[in-house]
């Protein structure tokens, strides 16, 4: 068995079940072994593209994402949507073939790309240990949100390996929040015991009379946990943008922290006495630059990452640990008094049934000209579309409407690919969430450039026959620089184009389509909806311009 061979077997048994790539002479062995030991292949047309799918999959599915590139320029191709997955923690193998003769047009530092944008590097360095390197890379992947580069030299993929079934099975992939029971562990923090700090932390929920929780990336997987703590404590339940839609359904739930958040949500989160973070940076971006962390409140963070407590603000407290472990820690530690109201009162539970979505709150419908509002557009979307979805927003100054106005049904259902702020991710995101949960329908929401830069992926959308519904929000430029820099007078040639057909262009590709400029135009989107769905849908709406994005400000300031 050659080592290509061996590695392709070893990850579909450690769990490998969807892989996504360009197949070029340095992967192609390694690829048609995962396919042959039962893994799916998912043809992107581009690199980057395939990347953007592996990650997006990985978020949406709880399994690990795998994508496979040529050597050098494959992995250069891909690297936007590597660096995206490695910021993002997202677990995540990248397999490539690796020149190493130093003479070869296709030699280059693969190391070094992987580590200067935060993925962990790895090599197939013999036949003899080929497997076992290819599992740690999995493991590192899966237990420690890890994105990992295994760069498997040319050289070695054909020499033969005594590769056996039982050296190449591993376990598969847990949910995050169950390893270790209710027992209480995690990492020393060199600030003290940690059970005396789950002591000190329940101290705090037992005094706190308006506390708030924020969840984050770290808490997807321990909603019940964290939620029943909650209940107990009193505490309102908020979420960073990448958790959105975790505490749906429930009447606390404020949605969002930080830009994206409604002005009740911030008023409460503003108001608070004790904010907790769980799994959740409590950045710039869900604090707004540290607005919403009132000058008297005290900050909890709870994170399994030591560096991460106090990184963005201070934290009065942090706990070292598993959310759903120290929630339910914390949890017994309470259970001896009487549960609190905390910032649970019949007010303030009114407020959130009516004022809590960015639809409930009242704007001036800016559509004419043959032009529709982004807000009237979102949230007739919002009506239109089933329940059951999954939103992927890529980035740029419309960003904010599709994450604010349109709902998901759970934190499965919103994957927000922005923590390297790349615009054209989105489509192809699209496609590694739809992939992962066919049960439900995408929702592509991109603005016109990041659509341009994703267009090649639109045939890949056709051919995998997704019946998803990709909406562009053109406003025919750069949006977010225009607005920036339009205002002191600067030139703006450079970052506005004309008019162009993506309407037309989607229908080249095997697509339905409609252009909306109002709001009546949306009853093509309901045609599409009662039919048989045969075909995806593309949706171009020509929006209004004349807004900036105060979100997109905030970006600004923390460049």
């Amino acid at each position: 068995m050659t080592v290509a061979e061996a590695v392709g077997r070893a990850l579909a048994a450690a769990g490998a079940r969807v892989a996504f790539g360009v197949v070029g002479s340095g992967n192609f062995h390694v690829t048609n072994a995962l396919v042959r030991h039962g893994a799916r292949f998912v043809a992107a047309r581009h690199e980057g593209g395939a990347a953007t799918m592996a990650d997006a999959y990985a978020r949406t599915s709880g399994h690990v994402g795998v994508v496979t590139v040529h050597q050098g320029p494959g992995l250069t191709n891909a690297v936007t949507g590597i660096a995206e997955a490695a910021k993002s923690r997202t677990p995540l193998v990248v397999l490539a073939g690796e020149a190493t003769d130093a003479r070869s047009n296709f030699h280059i530092d693969q190391d070094a790309l992987a580590r200067s944008v935060g993925a962990v590097a790895l090599r197939v360095t013999s036949p003899a240990t080929a497997v076992a390197e290819a599992l740690e890379a999995f493991r590192l992947a899966r237990d420690d949100r890890r994105t990992v580069l295994l760069n498997l030299p040319l050289d070695l993929q054909t020499a033969d390996t005594a590769a056996s079934t039982e050296s190449s099975r591993v376990e598969g992939v847990p949910d995050r929040g169950v390893a270790g029971g209710a027992a209480l562990e995690g990492p020393a923090t060199g600030q003290g015991d940690l059970r005396a700090r789950v002591e000190e932390f329940a101290r705090l929920l037992r005094e706190a009379r308006r506390p708030v929780f924020v969840a984050g990336r770290g808490a997807r997987r321990a909603r019940a946990e964290v939620e029943a703590l909650a209940g107990r404590a009193g505490a309102l339940l908020a979420t960073s943008a990448v958790a959105r839609g975790l505490f749906r359904g429930s009447p606390w739930d404020l949605d969002v922290s930080g830009g994206f958040a409604t002005p009740l949500a911030a008023e409460l989160i503003r108001d608070a006495d004790l904010v907790v973070g769980w799994g959740c940076a409590l950045n710039m971006w869900t604090t707004r630059h540290g607005a919403l962390i009132g000058p008297d409140a005290t900050v909890v963070q709870v994170d399994l990452e030591p560096e991460a407590v106090g990184r963005h603000v201070r934290a009065d407290l942090g706990v070292v640990g598993d959310v759903a472990v120290v929630a339910r820690a914390a949890g017994d530690a309470l259970a001896a008094g009487q549960p609190s109201a905390g910032y649970r009162s019949a007010d303030v539970a009114r407020r959130i049934r009516e004022e809590g979505r960015w639809r409930d709150v009242p704007y001036r419908d800016e559509s004419g000209g043959g032009r529709i509002d982004p807000r009237t557009l979102s949230i007739g979307l919002d009506d239109l579309l089933p329940a059951e979805r999954t939103v992927v927003t890529d980035s740029g100054n419309f960003m904010g409407y599709p994450a604010m106005f349109m709902d998901v049904p759970d934190e499965a259902g919103f994957c927000f690919t922005q923590a390297f702020q790349a615009v054209g991710l989105g489509l192809a995101g699209a496609i590694g969430a739809a992939v992962a949960r066919p049960d439900r329908l995408t929702v592509a929401a991109l603005g016109d450039g990041g659509a341009w830069m994703g267009a090649a992926e639109l045939e890949t959308v056709v051919r995998l026959g997704l019946p998803m519904v990709v909406v562009v929000y053109d406003d025919e430029a750069y949006g977010a620089e225009v607005h920036h820099f339009g205002p002191g007078g600067d030139p703006l040639d450079t970052v506005r184009f004309p008019p162009a057909d993506l309407a037309a262009v989607a229908r080249g590709h095997g697509f339905a389509a409609v252009t909306v400029g109002a709001a009546a135009d949306l009853a093509g989107v309901a045609d599409w909806l009662k039919g048989p769905r045969d075909r995806p849908l593309l949706v171009h709406a020509q929006v209004t311009r004349e807004r900036a994005s105060w979100w997109l400000e905030e970006a600004f300031r923390g460049h």
